[in-house]
């Protein structure tokens, strides 16, 4: 394995102090050096990538794409193949995970090099007017001509819960370790991101059970496109439970006790381990802010404006720390945006469609406006539904509980949101996501020619839906 990136020298002074080295922060850093500024970047991890790269996005989605290949062996049955159960060999299941995050650092580490972006390895926080003091530095402070905050989040834990001095009580990083397969899991939280990583551990032979708060699962998304996933996970798991909460977790030495309480009353479980997974919170707690005019919300949030500026003109803030959607690809953009506004542009964020997809079996995805925000906003809307019954590629692929979703404005027919549940979500969405940015109409999609047979097609003639009747459909 390749060792940490290089530290470069620090200097006395820098046009943009970058600090934190995920995907917003390096995006910053790349775009405000490509804009020919002097840009130093600070992270206190040893290789660069933030959580998404090191602890969170690719991590897993490399041992999710596993659990789509255990999937899809159990369901060949169906078609007339059977395989035998699958060896997994957890230790070269990680040394693999391990290997996609070292190619994929040394590959940013090679672009900032390349692109003249100056990489610290170093804590930060502020020290007064465009002053930044530096904890592992060669030098103990850094004079900057404006910063980028992007410093990201990290998990919320359950109360009286300690993630770093438990054994048996995870958070997703402790998960996405693969430390050992549990005989039995307890996942606390029906998000994307409990879903996920409880997906994995059942396709690795663990036992799962899941507890959600909320009357379903994925709140944030419609409930006509979760119903497949949570039949798949109703499947697939060995309990789910909803409206329950947990109120006690008693860790023992080989166990962990836990207190769940529903509409049905409270009962006691043990779980060889517990994954908790209620949300993120965001990491300003120690960046000094108090040195600065940097305003944040009662939730620790930084507030900003459409180009990402502060309430202190010489920082701005992205991604996680902002809140939002805590999105990879949104921070990444919002860097770019932020860094753009220091250079003078008129840019800003008003994206009308970012993307958000979550990798569980069946995957879902959703851009623009959804059929319950619409709802709650009070907007009129006509929703088009495609069935994926309808689909001869779906058929074929034995998923027809699949389907596409749009959501249309009635008298014009623009597109204002898009969602699919199926196969393939991850990248099908983006179709959605350029109608809804260009302002694309319903006819726009039905005229437009997919090829036949794809999943791809059930775009095109769910919006013939608009229009009448759909080929296969209606």
């Amino acid at each position: 394995m390749a060792g940490k990136e290089r530290d470069s020298a620090v200097p006395e002074r820098t046009d943009v102090a970058v600090i934190g080295g995920g995907p917003g922060g390096y995006a910053a850093a790349f775009e405000a050096a490509a804009q020919g500024l002097d840009v130093t970047l600070i992270s206190d991890d040893e290789r660069i990538g933030g959580v998404c790269l090191l602890r969170g996005c690719i991590p897993s989605k490399t041992l999710l794409h596993v659990t789509e290949l255990l999937h899809a062996t159990q369901d060949a049955d169906t078609m007339g193949i059977a395989f035998q159960r699958p060896d997994i060999d957890p230790q070269a299941l990680r040394n693999w995970k391990d290997q996609v995050i070292v190619k994929l650092t040394d590959g940013l580490a090679g672009l900032c090099k390349q692109r003249g972006v100056r990489l610290v390895r170093a804590r930060a926080h502020f020290a007064g007017k465009q002053q930044l003091h530096l904890e592992g530095a060669e030098r103990d402070t850094l004079d900057y001509g404006h910063a980028i905050i992007a410093t990201g989040s990290r998990p919320m834990a359950l109360p009286d819960v300690d993630f770093a001095t438990s054994d048996r009580i995870m958070d997703s990083t402790d998960a996405l370790a693969l430390e050992e397969i549990p005989e039995s899991l307890l996942v606390v939280g029906g998000g994307y991101i409990g879903l996920e990583m409880g997906m994995v551990y059942q396709a690795l032979g663990s036992r799962v059970t899941l507890v959600e708060m909320a009357d379903r699962l994925m709140v944030n998304a419609d409930a006509d496109l979760v119903k497949p996933l949570a039949s798949k996970v109703e499947a697939l798991f060995d309990a789910t439970h909803l409206k329950t909460r947990v109120s006690r977790l008693k860790e023992t030495r080989k166990q962990v006790r836990v207190t769940l309480e529903g509409e049905d009353g409270s009962r006691d479980r043990n779980f060889e381990r517990v994954l908790v997974a209620v949300g993120r919170q965001p990491n300003t707690q120690d960046l000094s802010l108090d040195e600065t005019d940097v305003v944040c919300d009662d939730q620790g949030f930084i507030e900003v404006d459409d180009q990402r500026r502060t309430g202190d003109e010489c920082i701005y803030a992205i991604g996680d720390v902002t809140g939002g959607m805590m999105l990879a690809h949104e921070a990444m953009h919002e860097g770019k945006v932020a860094a753009r506004a220091i250079a003078g542009h008129s840019a800003k964020f008003d994206a009308r469609a970012v993307p958000a997809v979550v990798y569980t079996t069946p995957q879902l995805a959703w851009c623009g406006f959804t059929e319950q925000q619409a709802e709650r906003d009070d907007i009129d809307i006509k929703v088009l539904r495609f069935p994926w019954q309808a689909s001869g590629r779906a058929l074929s692929m034995g998923t027809e509980d699949g389907m596409t979703k749009l959501i249309v404005e009635p008298h014009s027919g623009r597109i204002l949101g898009m969602g699919i549940v199926g196969p393939q979500a991850e990248s099908l969405i983006a179709e959605g996501a350029l109608a809804i940015e260009m302002g694309a109409v319903a006819e726009d999609l039905a005229l437009t020619v997919h090829p036949h047979p794809t999943l791809s097609e059930t775009v095109g003639e769910c919006a013939e839906l608009f229009l009448g009747q759909a080929t296969h459909y209606g």
